[in-house]
């Protein structure tokens, strides 16, 4: 079978932009984005991509080259996940909640040449180009105006006349100069790459993370897999698709039809109220989006199921149950930045489904099993590189391989080969037991395990214990000096509004000592209104473990 080789027609370049002609042909008539009182279908959101391509390509805008967007969930956020990457450039989704000089050092960085931003987020695009190095060329900019009524205040008009002069045009008028029959520029190869996302890890200053066509593709399919969407779901736009591009699914809703609402901000009320008008079928968000539905005063449950799909960090088993009391399903998993999605979910089995509602929130609360495109997940001794028991205690790396992963980190080859060394394994920095089920369950980032007297204490584990306090809205847990144990944990913790006789800092502790381990027990509390967050809303804990670190040494008892 020598003569068996891949040939041009067997091996096209794998991208999910065909995604896009696709839906156009099979849902052409069928809504494809619905944003306040504006309504496209499908067969309009390919033209108008394939429009913002052939602009693009009119404005020099070449292969390989980097095109920024700052916008919040806004159809252009939607549509430029398609037309960026369709005239052979690479996306570059930034975070909306960044400050000026970060966006400087990420568009320095990327070397973008081109930047479309939200009307309301123009004047942190210019604070953050006045901050480019004087040396450094500056982008292009695109002003993205409001075009639905329902949006627009008064000032919409008057900014862009003011600003005109800082803009080669708007993104409207370049949907109209642009050919919707431009033949779009197809990848090279599918290792080409496709954008490009920065980290906003807890622990670390952000890093460029490069995915390939394939990775994306790969990605977008398993994720529609996993979690069995449907054809033509309506899909709620919770999740920042400046977030691992809405852990694809910014591509994966073109492949089965799906409606798109977007939001470009929203609360509580909001999300339900969204819900009820459009018959919302699925949704996604990270565990502060389910603490927000569940901790609504006096909440109306669901007239339907929604679907929601949590990640980026482990959701404290209590949320997890007040969430799904309101008539959410709710699938959990885990992915990072670096594999575009969700590569691991906690793939429900039925005989759970005769457990306590306790227990079955409990199990889960686990990240579950590889997906169908992950080769391998696994959680090995960082000293031999075995892999560990099965057996829910013993603690290791968490390790991974699959078609999903980067290309690895822009400009950092140093970076890239610490994470994906020559043993095979992509390194995530989390550390995390296996159960005798085969299941994974995350216990901390390696910097966030406290280790006490010798023993290794999981911060996410106490968190969850207090999470279950009455009243708790948020708890983050961080090691604190300790002058005989050497570390102790220390809780911060914040409660829901309206609570009425705030406990102290030994109820909490009395309240841990009869559920946890006594080595495990916070020895210090410390109260707060807020916890502080990271921009896509992780809690800071190198903020957190810095405060503790001022307190000076505890004097715990030895006992």
């Amino acid at each position: 079978m020598d003569h068996l080789k891949p040939r041009a027609a067997n091996s096209p370049p794998l991208t999910p932009l065909g995604y896009l002609e696709r839906a156009a042909t099979v849902y052409g008539g069928c809504t494809s984005i619905v944003y306040g009182n504006t309504t496209y279908t499908w067969a309009d959101t390919h033209d108008r991509c394939l429009q913002i391509a052939s602009s693009l390509s009119s404005c020099g805008i070449k292969r390989g080259q980097v095109v920024s967007v700052l916008a919040p969930n806004s159809p252009a956020a939607y549509e430029l996940h398609f037309a960026v990457p369709m005239c052979g450039a690479i996306l570059n989704n930034i975070n909306t909640r960044l400050d000026p000089r970060t966006i400087s050092i990420l568009l320095c960085h990327g070397e973008s040449k081109l930047v479309f931003v939200d009307h309301e987020l123009s004047n942190l695009l210019l604070e953050a180009l006045n901050l480019l190095p004087p040396t450094h060329p500056r982008p292009q900019v695109v002003l993205i105006e409001e075009t639905d009524q329902s949006f627009r205040s008064n000032t919409d008009g008057i900014q862009s006349q003011v600003l005109s002069s800082q803009y080669l045009t708007t993104y409207e008028e370049m949907i109209k100069k642009g050919d919707s029959k431009f033949n779009w520029i197809r990848p090279e190869s599918e290792w080409s790459p496709i954008v490009l996302n920065y980290t906003s890890g807890t622990t670390s200053s952000p890093k460029g993370v490069v995915h390939s066509h394939r990775g994306a593709f790969i990605m977008s399919m398993d994720a529609l897999i996993d979690w069995s969407v449907p054809k033509q779901p309506v899909y709620l736009w919770t999740l920042p698709m400046f977030h691992a591009n809405g852990w694809s699914f910014t591509w994966g809703m073109a492949a089965v039809g799906a409606t798109n609402i977007c939001l470009r901000k929203f609360d509580g009320p909001t999300v339900f109220d969204t819900i009820q008008a459009h018959n919302v079928t699925h949704m996604c968000g990270a565990p502060v989006v389910l603490n927000m539905l569940s901790n609504l005063p006096n909440p109306t449950p669901l007239s339907s199921p929604v679907h929601i799909l949590t990640a980026g960090a482990p959701p404290p088993a209590a949320i997890l149950l007040r969430t799904e009391s309101l008539g959410f399903i709710v699938s959990h998993g885990y992915g990072l930045t670096e594999t575009g999605g969700l590569i691991v979910s906690c793939a429900w089995k039925p005989k759970w489904n005769k457990f306590p509602a306790s227990e079955r929130a409990k199990l889960k609360a686990r990240q579950g099993i590889r997906t169908l495109s992950a080769s391998e997940v696994d959680v090995i001794d960082s000293e031999t590189g075995k892999s560990v028991p099965k057996d829910g205690h013993t603690v290791g790396d968490i390790v991974l391989r699959g078609g999903f992963l980067m290309l690895g980190y822009l400009k950092d080859p140093e970076g890239t080969s610490k994470c994906m060394g020559d043993d095979g394994w992509f390194r995530t920095g989390d550390v995390g037991v296996m159960h005798l089920d085969g299941y994974l369950e995350i216990k901390d980032r390696s910097k966030d395990i406290i280790i006490s007297g010798g023993e290794n204490i999981s911060s996410v584990e106490v968190e969850s214990m207090i999470y279950s306090y009455p009243g708790v809205n948020e708890a983050a847990v961080v090691a604190r000096p300790d002058e005989y144990w050497g570390e102790t944990p220390c809780a911060f913790v914040s409660f829901k509004d309206g609570v009425k006789n705030p406990p102290s800092e030994r109820d909490v502790i009395e309240y841990c000592r009869a559920k946890l381990p006594h080595y495990m027990v916070p020895k210090t509390v410390v109260f707060k209104k807020e916890l502080p967050k990271t921009s896509t809303g992780k809690i800071q804990k190198f903020v957190l473990r810095d405060i503790a670190k001022a307190l000076g040494p505890s004097k715990a008892s030895r006992l």
